[in-house]
């Protein structure tokens, strides 16, 4: 039964790693939104510029300040990519965001400065400015637009505003992490722009990736936001202005404020302690955040991720030591009663349920519990996959070296091969290899002294179980593996102590 369970646990944990690959793809039911109830409130918006890329007859404005480089496409007045120079130069694509959903409209550069861009642009009923002002200390900015009536008559006018393009596609190595976060009047949801939705009188409206994340709030509550698909591969999400009516000569300016950063939880906390529902580690969130604050605790003492995940792993085994020693002795005690469980098989092996009968009779005879020995690697299973999270998403981690590990949140890479295999591809990671090799010791410890038919099973179970364990994590980021490497050596030590006693 418990060879059962162990298959049935490994089973899950490919299931929950391909379903964490498109968790934030996916629309959970708890956030499921009823379209055609909000439909009539908002007015049908239609890409005015269907998917617009950069393209190279397109000039591109650059501004630099100290903490990023940001890259403008003209035309659009919008932004394509910002490089975070403190982020080891790390790129985040954005898909001509802020761009205006007005056809027609060609915007040149009016001006810039150390902190500020702007832009204008202006057709025979308007004249339209959009002015960036950014925060040189932080990742904070405010978006200025003004629109001025240019004509005789009064101007009603509701101008939808581009926050950026999601790709779906496989092409797109970011597309398994990306999302959408919409804060309305009373909750939050983490949703997919996979379907065309309306939200009325939002707060505010943010688009995630691995690490970084885009929060854009209007000046008001009166303001909507939508999804609208621009082919099965693509979506765009944008915020809508309540229509105005603007008089011959006059102006209006609505102004929207922006966090443009890094997922980092003290840092959107310091800004706007309402924008960080936006980080979010999905089904085992709470756990996330709790770990995560454990790590960068022990980080302030260690000073190194590496050894940070090290001693978090020594924490982590001593808070399950006693579970742990609770499953050393079930096991134990399974193996004493192994000759006793193989006789009753033998003796009613033509009857399978008087066999388990028995074999149930004798657990409880013998006070044992068969799925003792399983229950800290289930305790395990929530904190694995928080941590995997974790170690995936938190900028944190992300390029933190260790030994000859060149990040954390990635394969550790000892080196590379001449040639690409399957399944492992061109690089020779020796940390799941080791985490295999000391799992093939642990079970070699704890096999039962038994005979025909379960010896078999037994000894394939003891190559199976440490092949398919180190083929789950060959690809997983090095700081996991680092972790459960740690914690399987200090359950084999344990388990060696114990079998000296």
């Amino acid at each position: 039964m418990e060879k059962r369970l162990v298959i049935t646990i490994i089973l899950c944990i490919l299931v929950l790693l391909g379903w964490s690959a498109f968790v934030s793809k996916t629309q959970p039911p708890a956030a499921h939104i009823d379209a055609t109830k909000v439909e009539a409130k908002l007015p049908v918006i239609t890409p005015a510029n269907p998917p617009v890329e950069s393209t190279p007859a397109q000039p591109e404005v650059t501004l630099s300040l100290p903490n990023a480089e940001i890259y403008f496409s003209e035309y659009d007045a919008a932004v394509n990519k910002v490089l975070f120079k403190e982020r080891k130069d790390y790129i985040l694509q954005l898909k001509n965001s802020f761009m205006l959903n007005q056809p027609g409209l060609r915007f040149k550069k009016q001006g810039s400065g150390p902190d500020f861009i702007t832009f204008s642009a202006q057709d025979s009923q308007k004249r339209i400015t959009k002015q960036f002002v950014f925060n040189k200390a932080g990742y904070t900015m405010e978006l200025y637009l003004r629109i001025e009536n240019l004509s005789n008559n009064p101007l009603k006018l509701t101008l939808p505003v581009i926050l950026g393009t999601q790709d779906f596609s496989s092409a797109n190595p970011s597309a398994p992490y990306e999302g959408l976060v919409i804060a309305g009047k009373e909750q939050v949801k983490h949703l997919s722009a996979k379907k065309e939705l309306s939200f009325p009188e939002i707060k505010f409206v943010a688009l995630r990736e691995r690490y970084f994340c885009l929060i854009t709030q209007p000046e008001s509550s009166d303001y909507s936001a939508f999804t609208s698909k621009n082919n099965v591969q693509t979506a765009q999400i944008g915020i809508v202005a309540p229509e105005w009516t603007i008089l011959p000569g006059k102006e209006i300016t609505q102004t929207y404020k922006i966090y443009l950063g890094p997922q980092d939880l003290r840092l959107i906390n310091g800004v706007n302690p309402h924008w960080t529902v936006v980080i979010n580690y999905g089904t085992f969130d709470f756990i996330s955040q709790l770990l995560l604050q454990l790590l960068e605790f022990i980080h302030k003492i260690l000073h190194n991720w590496g050894w940070t995940l090290i001693v978090f792993s020594v924490v982590i085994y001593l808070l399950l030591y006693p579970l742990t020693l609770k499953q050393m002795r079930s096991m134990k005690e399974m193996q004493l009663l192994q000759p006793k469980i193989e006789a009753l098989r033998k003796m009613y092996k033509d009857n399978p349920q008087k066999q388990n009968k028995e074999i149930m009779e004798l657990y409880r005879e013998h006070k044992v519990n068969p799925l003792g020995g399983c229950l800290p690697l289930l305790l395990q299973m929530p904190i694995f996959f928080a941590l995997y999270q974790v170690l995936m998403r938190s900028t944190a981690l992300r390029g933190a070296k260790f030994l000859w590990i060149n990040d954390l949140a990635e394969p550790d890479k000892l080196f590379h091969l001449p040639v690409s295999l399957p399944v492992l591809g061109n690089e020779f990671n020796i940390l799941p290899i080791l985490m295999a090799i000391g799992m093939f010791v642990q079970q070699k410890f704890s096999m039962s002294q038994v005979s025909g038919e379960a010896a078999e099973q037994q000894k394939i179970m003891l190559i199976v179980m440490p092949l398919m364990f180190g083929l789950i994590f060959y690809r997983m980021p090095s700081g996991l593996v680092l972790y459960w490497f740690i914690n399987s050596s200090l359950m084999l030590l344990s388990q060696i102590k114990a079998s000296r006693k």
